[in-house]
């Protein structure tokens, strides 16, 4: 039997390799060109690195999808379900992570964060107006990108609607995010509600984008952009728990940061139901004033409360949904790293 540590080493070497492909494809989608101070600030996120996660979903979905070995046709030219003409999904690949850039852009603008991937965020390190019209550019770009992949022509324009709604539930579940933090109440409903907008769509476009641009028919589509809604709810969650059980050094951030900062997880969500005054959890909203023995009392008490063992155990639940619709896919190497993956999100640590 595989020992979670060897499948974790699986996912993570499939990851490496499918990683180092898009970074060599994103300089040929997104060259630097004049005005040059745009688009080196649209590629500093993307140049700074990333797991690129989305994109190997996509890729391996692609994979599973027509039933070959991993890694062994061109990307640039992968054959469809069909006799028309090759797809370049590596294309498709660069566009969702170009979407996730655009989306961490503006993030931290409206957080004002210092700090992105371990280098200062766009807007620090050019400024606010250079770093809006970045995300601005990436977010045009992606459709660009799209377009270039070479799909029947009818695929192509229902995987821009699947692109252009993920872009739209995006900026809803930001905005929700938003609202919450001046909220007291949030009912489950409503955070996996906004997890699901914020966060999951853009693993369920990942995996729904290679059935559409390779000519599956909708139960598959709609099969595999379930799985990316279920491992993105449950990756969002699992982040959760990390947030509060991970220490500072190793998350490269101050542990407990979203409950100083009153940010709405399910945890606090559950806590609150189960009669724990989570405002007074903490004494400070300042996350650099906040000290490690005031977060070591309030996991105590969350632990007490069952919340966090409740956030672990609805991502589990998520994750088993969601590896349970790729039942439509062949079974194939494929097929099995993309249920490992979906188990790598939410029992990874930093």
């Amino acid at each position: 039997m595989t020992t979670p540590e060897a499948r974790e080493q699986t996912v993570l070497e499939a990851v490496r390799k499918r990683r180092e492909l898009v970074n060599e494809a994103i300089p040929e989608e997104l060259p630097v060109r004049r005005p040059e101070r745009l688009y080196e600030a649209s590629r500093y996120l993307l140049d700074a690195g990333g797991k690129r996660l989305r994109p190997s979903v996509l890729l391996a979905t692609a994979e599973a999808l027509t039933d070959v070995e991993p890694l062994s046709q061109s990307y640039r030219s992968f054959e469809p379900l069909d006799d028309s003409e090759p797809v370049d999904m590596l294309a498709a690949a660069v566009s969702v992570e170009v979407i996730q850039s655009f989306t961490l852009i503006h993030d931290d603008i409206m957080d004002d964060d210092d700090l992105r991937r371990g280098v200062p965020a766009v807007h620090r390190e050019y400024d606010v107006e250079t770093a809006i019209l970045a995300g601005d550019t990436l977010y045009s770009k992606a459709f660009e990108i799209m377009l270039d992949t070479g799909a029947e022509t009818d695929r192509l324009v229902r995987a821009l609607d699947v692109l252009a709604n993920t872009c739209t539930q995006i900026c809803e579940g930001q905005s929700l995010d938003v609202q919450f933090e001046d909220r007291d109440e949030v009912t489950t409903d409503e955070y996996l509600g906004m997890v699901e907008q914020k966060t999951a769509v853009l693993y369920a476009a990942s995996a729904a984008l290679p059935a559409v641009l390779l000519g599956a028919d909708e139960e598959t589509v709609d099969a595999l952009y379930g799985y990316g809604l279920d491992i993105g709810r449950g990756f969002q969650i699992h982040d959760d728990v990390l947030d509060l059980t991970v220490p500072s050094e190793t998350l490269g951030k101050q542990r407990g940061s979203d409950l100083v900062e009153n940010k709405q997880t399910l945890i606090t969500v559950h806590a609150r139901e189960q009669g724990v005054d989570v405002d007074s959890l903490v004494d400070t909203d300042d996350v650099d004033a906040v000290t490690e023995a005031e977060i070591d009392d309030a996991v105590a008490t969350l632990e007490d409360a069952g919340s966090i063992e409740y956030a672990r155990r609805t991502a589990r639940e998520l994750v088993s949904n969601g590896t349970e619709r790729l039942d439509v896919l062949p079974e194939n190497e494929a097929h099995d790293l993309l249920e490992d993956l979906a188990d790598y999100l939410v029992e990874r640590g930093y």
